[in-house]
């Protein structure tokens, strides 16, 4: 088990301390800087995602493996395989696939993460904060048991597990260099090719136009093929189009679960229920009068039909 985080976490706390230590020194009216409680809780859910995440760590590992000795028609393993150990342009060549399969399949995990529900209320975390420097980056979801399917596939190829959390933690690690104002546009030609700050700008903005925008990991390519790339151009409005307003980290991790089960007991059909959880955030069921026969008439009707108490996806 390769995870590059937990030795990058040093390097993160001074990169804090000096774009915190920027704005109190260089101070810039276009953006936000810092909220000492704001930063607080990102640094909590950060902890708490790593103690969380520690456990679950070896149950992806067992399915990993399992998948990559007893399904995979390849051995893409740079150690084990002979073949590729012993040719230099081999182990490049599979490193350099390592890389594109990781960072498209980060891609579509996401993108679903954002439009299926159920998905965005583990992901909602990282989203719930009004500010964007260093630590929100930090801030992570306590629920990280949605990741495995997306990577699955890389495993299914003939990846080993290490190598495939080994390029996940270098995928954070880029990424945690994303969240900033302090870093303006890029040359062009890296950021056509590149994710970069002024893209993940857009991609944490709850402005109508940023909206469902810029979902890549460490290329922004992706979004440019798929169709889900916008260019920074208004002033980003950072958070959710309803914000949470809570410093607590339990509400911040499990806030959304709440929200999403209050909307599946308030609607009076089975079929409405489950499509809470697969439809994008916001969506709401029909109201009571243009329903048909409910699904059942027991289970699943409550007293009063709850609103949907999701705030959108801000990408």
């Amino acid at each position: 088990m390769v995870n590059a985080i937990i030795y990058a976490i040093p390097a993160f706390v001074l990169f804090v301390l000096v774009e915190a230590a920027s704005f109190r020194f260089a101070p810039d009216d276009d953006e936000r800087g810092y909220e000492l409680k704001d930063a607080a809780t990102s640094l909590t859910m950060g902890a708490g995602s790593q103690v969380v995440g520690f456990p679950w760590k070896f149950v992806s590992i067992a399915v990993y493996a399992a998948a990559y000795v007893y399904l995979a028609p390849f051995n893409l393993d740079v150690f084990t395989n002979e073949t590729i150990a012993a040719n230099p342009w081999l182990i490049a060549t599979v490193f350099i696939g390592l890389f594109i399969a990781d960072d498209l399949a980060y891609y579509w995990f996401h993108r679903g993460h954002h439009r299926m529900r159920v998905l965005w209320a583990s992901h909602v975390v990282h989203h719930s904060s009004q500010y964007y420097n260093f630590t929100t980056a930090l801030r992570q979801s306590w629920t990280p048991m949605t990741t495995l399917p997306f990577w699955l596939p890389l495993a299914l190829i003939g990846f080993p597990p290490w190598m495939i959390f080994l390029q996940q933690s270098i995928s954070l690690i880029y990424q945690f260099f994303l969240h900033t104002e302090r870093v303006d546009r890029l040359p062009r030609p890296i950021e056509w090719v590149m994710n970069t700050p002024s893209h993940h700008r857009v991609h944490h903005g709850s402005n109508d136009r940023y909206l469902d925008r810029n979902y890549g990991g460490i290329l922004i390519i992706w979004d440019r093929l798929f169709g889900t790339f916008e260019p920074e151009g208004e002033r980003v409005r950072y958070g959710l189009t309803r914000n949470i307003d809570t410093y607590n980290p339990v509400r911040v991790a499990f806030g959304e679960y709440a929200a999403l089960w209050r909307d599946m007991r308030g609607t009076g059909r089975l079929r409405d229920a489950l499509r809470y959880l697969v439809n994008p955030p916001g969506w709401e069921a029909p109201t009571p009068h243009t329903h048909d026969a409910p699904d059942s008439p027991d289970d699943w009707r409550s007293s009063s039909p709850a609103a949907s108490n999701s705030a959108r996806s801000p990408e």
